[in-house]
């Protein structure tokens, strides 16, 4: 075994392990501190890791496993409900101020057109990464300026693999002639087809006799394969592994195991993409830095002030109000990941000289470091103007569209389908996570949205967006796994509300203790019906009955949190 390797792996986790926390407790992000690890440890730093040539090939994968779970998150139904600020306000967002850019690099650069505009592009996108976990740490997905930056987000998303397509065209030197192009494009569509048809009629019966007969391990092994074959048969017709990555994210995205398969994926992205931000810092030449800090630092606030004077009047003229356009335009003045993957594979190609490619990166970086306090400011700019409004108004009966978060549904069995059933009587969406396979595909047949997923795995919940869920109830027919559920939940989500279905008084009191909200016991609700239904059949009057009922029910419940025994 290679002790060397060992040793960079436990200085690079130990890095990580100090620099992470520290940064998220001073408000700065997770990123910002993975980056500055990586400039501490490397050559212009302490100067511990100095193959840092290597490991970026590892962690290279954190970026292709971004781009999975972005396809995957791509879901069709949602870009069209928020078709005008996607296509509209994020296509001209990236347009205009990529063009801007453009002309900015190729003036005072001395580059050629197609290195301006790959430069301009490239720099017009801001952090998906960033912004989307700053803006999901305080609830503000949904707010006045959260919506609009996460359709333009989604937009840049999209955009990144045409960049990725142009990097891997002009780079190649044999396609000089416009057949050499077709004949590259045409191949690119034929094993495009190829994986679609693959995943129709392959992939999609595989992951269903594999959840069914398949231990978790073979599951995990599976979603695994299906990323990295991808991305390698993209590869190898001279495109990129992360075009490949986000391809098979696409062909997964409306399948029932898409929960299961981000839960399996995730912490290898979230392991690996941080050594993606790490390998860059190590990259960067810190020295070029300090003897051209003015101009770097100038070059930084020029672009954010570029990307600030573009989406401040683009977002008014879609018809985002008050101080919202102020927030949407300081919250994604930065540039991001993928401008640092997009300069990484220039440079690796050629296309990027070294000393470009040093300031490029510098320059992306230090936006990156600016934006936990350019989020600060957007949100004390918007709130200012709205000091009674609350991040995210909780669900209410009748919210359609974007207005309504989907309660998460633990359990899709018999009383599971009847809750999902009376919600959707109520017009409240719901997202149901079950194990067994057969039943998933059943219910979505029947065009319920039912997802096969292990709903004790945070990870699983998280993928289903429980983290921005009104409450959660767990109706699943089994004790032991209801209780292992609430007790997830409460760890890991521990502001969410927790319904939970109970056997008897004693696992209402036992699923109260590990931190479920409310309980319901079904002896108690059993017994209450037969009861109704006897005594209205002796003639006694309903409102007599309701009434003893309900002091019967006020008596049961209120012992959960008393140490009463049942009898």
């Amino acid at each position: 075994m290679n002790i060397e390797y060992l040793i960079d792996i436990i200085i690079l986790l130990s890095a990580a392990v100090i620099a992470v926390p520290l940064f998220q407790s001073l408000g700065l992000g997770a990123i910002p501190g993975f980056l500055v690890a990586g400039i501490v440890l490397g050559p212009s730093g302490l100067g511990y890791i100095e193959n840092y040539d290597e490991i970026s090939h590892l962690a290279e994968l954190g970026v292709v496993l971004l781009l999975f779970i972005i396809g995957v998150e791509i879901n069709p139904a949602r870009l069209w409900k928020m078709k005008e600020l996607v296509l509209g306000l994020g296509t001209l967002q990236v347009l205009v101020t990529g063009g801007l850019i453009t002309i900015i690099v190729h003036a005072f650069l001395g580059v050629s057109w197609k290195i301006a505009l790959l430069t301009g592009s490239a720099l017009a996108l801001s952090s998906t990464a960033f912004v989307l976990q700053l803006l999901r740490e305080k609830k503000l997905l949904s707010s006045e300026y959260g919506r609009p930056s996460v359709a333009i987000l989604l937009l840049q998303d999209l955009a990144v693999i045409p960049l990725l397509a142009f990097v891997a065209l002009i780079a190649a030197p044999e396609l000089t002639k416009a057949e050499d192009v077709f004949i590259a494009l045409a191949e690119a569509i034929i094993i495009l087809l190829l994986i679609i048809v693959a995943a129709r009629y392959i992939l999609n019966p595989l992951l269903n006799v594999l959840a069914r007969f398949g231990s978790p391990e073979i599951f995990t092994a599976s979603a695994l394969l299906l990323v990295l074959g991808t991305a390698q048969a993209m590869e190898s017709i001279g495109l990129s592994m992360a075009m490949g990555a986000f391809i098979a994210g696409l062909l997964i995205a409306d399948s029932s195991y898409r929960h299961q398969i981000i839960a399996e994926i995730q912490p290898f992205r979230g392991l690996l993409l941080g050594l993606f931000f790490m390998s860059m810092g190590m990259s960067l030449d810190l020295g070029l830095f300090l003897d051209n800090p003015i101009v770097l630092l100038g070059a930084a606030i020029v672009l954010m002030a570029v990307k600030f004077i573009t989406l401040w009047p683009l977002s008014r003229l879609f018809g985002i109000r008050g101080k919202a356009p102020v927030s949407v335009a300081l919250l994604l003045a930065q540039s991001g990941e993928f401008a640092l993957v997009l300069f990484a594979l220039a440079y690796g190609t050629g296309l990027l000289d070294e000393l470009l490619f040093q300031h490029l990166l510098i320059v992306v970086m230090l936006t990156m470091l600016a934006t936990p306090a350019l989020e600060r400011l957007a949100n004390r700019i918007f709130f200012a103007s709205y000091r009674s409004i609350t991040a995210i108004p909780d669900v209410y009966i009748g919210a359609t569209g974007q207005d309504a978060r989907p309660v998460i549904l633990a359990g899709f069995g018999r009383m599971g389908h009847r809750i999902g059933y009376i919600l959707e009587l109520m017009k409240v969406p719901y997202v149901a996570i079950d194990t067994n396979a057969s039943l998933v595909a059943r219910e979505r047949s029947d065009g319920n949205s039912v997802y096969f997923g292990d709903a004790r795995r945070p990870e699983v919940l998280r993928a289903a967006g429980v983290a921005d869920a009104p409450f959660v109830i767990v109706a699943i027919d089994d004790i032991e796994a209801t209780e292992n559920v609430v007790s997830c939940l409460h760890s890991a989500f521990p502001e969410i509300p927790v319904f939970a279905r109970g056997h008897d008084l004693r696992k209402c009191r036992d699923l109260k203790a590990l931190g479920a909200n409310y309980t319901v016991s079904e002896t108690l609700e059993a017994s209450a019906e037969l009861a109704r239904t006897a005594l209205l059949h002796l003639g006694a009057e309903d409102p007599e009955v309701v009434a003893a009922l309900e002091r019967f029910r006020e008596d049961y419940y209120g012992r959960i949190n008393s140490d009463t025994r049942e009898r």
